[in-house]
């Protein structure tokens, strides 16, 4: 089970632990987006700070149909209690937590400020 919390802006939030591969780790506050179905997304300020590996640019449709490239870096998360490697899309917003890394778990959110977020695999 992970739990996260509702903020004062209605957002669901969850800390999430990411590092690189030499072991350098951060708490990073995340907001989970379900309109974002990557794994996870970063601006270049923690991607440097963590010293995470580019792997590729992508091109990639936002909510508003446009069309953007993003750079990929390779991050390790540490997920229900389990490192797991992911892509981590470049983006120079609030670090914002995907879909894809939902996938496989139910979400379940009290939305009230100071709501229980609540993640468990399915």
């Amino acid at each position: 089970m992970i739990h996260g919390a509702v903020n004062l802006h209605r957002e669901a939030t969850l800390p999430l632990v990411v590092g690189n591969s030499t072991g350098q780790k951060e708490v990073i506050n995340t907001v989970i987006d379900t309109g974002f179905d990557g794994f996870l997304s970063l601006p270049s300020e923690i991607i440097v700070r963590l010293e995470l590996p580019w792997t590729i640019s992508n091109p990639a449709t936002l909510g508003d149909g446009s069309e953007v490239l993003f750079d990929f870096y390779a991050g390790i998360v540490i997920w229900d209690g389990q490192y797991r490697t992911i892509d981590i899309a470049e983006s120079e917003t609030e670090p914002l937590l995907g879909m894809a890394m939902l996938y496989g778990y139910r979400l379940q959110i009290d939305n009230v400020e100071g709501g229980i977020v609540q993640i468990d695999v399915l």
